[in-house]
């Protein structure tokens, strides 16, 4: 599908589209002293649509319970990425 090159309605503007690509506004949750994570609509040159989202957690002091916050948050993030794959896959049409 083709997009119009222009802005579009949630992009930002200014000096955040550049090369191309429109960013909207930074969506932040900040749970200050524990994490904060900012989440970026982004539209690339070709005209496909991305979230960029970034993310900051703090983690503990012990080296083996910051280790499974780590593998925690990897298990976590690939739930996050496949259920949002699986959800932009169009759905089959029936047969009438």
């Amino acid at each position: 599908m083709t997009r119009r090159p222009g802005h579009t309605g949630w992009c930002a503007r200014g000096h955040r589209c550049n090369l191309g690509e429109h960013r909207s506004e930074e969506i932040v949750i900040d749970l200050p002293g524990h994490a904060r994570a900012v989440l970026v609509r982004v539209r690339t040159t070709t005209g496909r649509e991305h979230a960029e989202i970034r993310l900051r957690v703090a983690l503990a002091p012990a080296e083996p319970a910051a280790r499974r916050q780590l593998a925690g948050l990897l298990g976590d993030l690939r739930h996050v990425v496949t259920r949002a794959a699986v959800a932009a896959r169009p759905t089959p049409r029936r047969a009438a």
